[in-house]
């Protein structure tokens, strides 16, 4: 069977760096299919990596490895891992991008160490290249993550965005604007309150079913396909009518609850 390597990284299309990680992996295996996942993620943003993860993961059949890229602190003291979470493995720096599948019991991570998956030479401003896409090849070849180096008890976690309960409803935030302007929050399908009416910026946001239901120059609120409650605008950009961005404070409230 053929693996499969995903790439998640915020290099960009027009620099040749993705096209150069891929290069390492296929010189180690040419028996593995490469999908990219994104490589918009914008600069230096480690949350925005690790909710693009967090969002596509959990649909890639067992035994994928996700090679994310998205690391500030190259050639500093952090630390280069891989994380075996269920079935699937990730490989990229320990910064707080795999936060999503640390939040619960059942992973392990080990420090890549081993000079044997790794180029002879490691540049120290390019690990994506020289450290990680060659793991990230022997990994999919079925090479244990063991095999990489010492265990790691304490990889970063980055403080995860979560929703609260309050007096009149739910309360959380905008952790995510996706490319269409839509907000995406980190009130979960779980917290969902039926009927419930969304407040973000001061202005009240009606529920619906779908983005076709919401009219024109409308906001309105449902439960996205990532499992997260989502402000969305009619053809346009939600966040551009709304004025908000990521940390923007969103309060659920049942229908019936006294507005504060």
């Amino acid at each position: 069977m053929r693996g499969i390597i995903t790439l998640t990284t915020d290099f960009g299309r027009r620099d040749p760096w993705v096209g150069a990680m891929k290069g390492v992996i296929l010189a180690v295996t040419r028996d593995v299919d490469l999908v990219d996942l994104t490589h918009e993620i914008a600069p230096h943003d480690v949350l925005e990596g690790a909710l693009a993860l967090e969002a596509a993961a959990p649909f890639f059949p067992a035994d994928t490895v996700h090679l994310a890229v998205v690391d500030p602190g190259v050639g500093g003291a952090r630390r280069a891992l891989v994380v075996a979470r269920g079935e699937q493995r990730f490989v990229g720096p320990d910064n707080g991008l795999f936060t999503p599948f640390l939040l619960t019991a059942g992973w392990r991570a080990f420090e890549l160490s081993a000079p044997e998956f790794r180029l002879p030479v490691a540049s120290r401003t390019f690990h994506g290249r020289d450290v990680f896409a060659p793991a990230a090849a022997h990994l999919a070849l079925g090479i244990p993550p063991e095999r990489f180096g010492v265990a790691v008890t304490d990889p970063v976690r980055l403080p995860w965005p979560a929703s609260r309960a309050v007096a009149d409803g739910v309360a959380g935030e905008v952790v995510h604007v996706d490319w269409f302007g839509n907000l995406v929050t980190s009130i979960g399908a779980g917290d969902v309150v039926a009927g419930g009416v969304v407040s973000v910026a001061g202005r009240e946001v009606g529920s619906v079913g779908t983005f076709a239901e919401i009219s024109p120059g409308a906001v309105g609120w449902l439960v996205g396909s990532s499992g997260r409650l989502e402000i969305a605008a009619h053809q346009t950009s939600a966040a551009a009518i709304l004025g908000v961005g990521r940390g923007a404070p969103v309060l659920l409230r049942l229908r019936n609850s006294t507005k504060k």
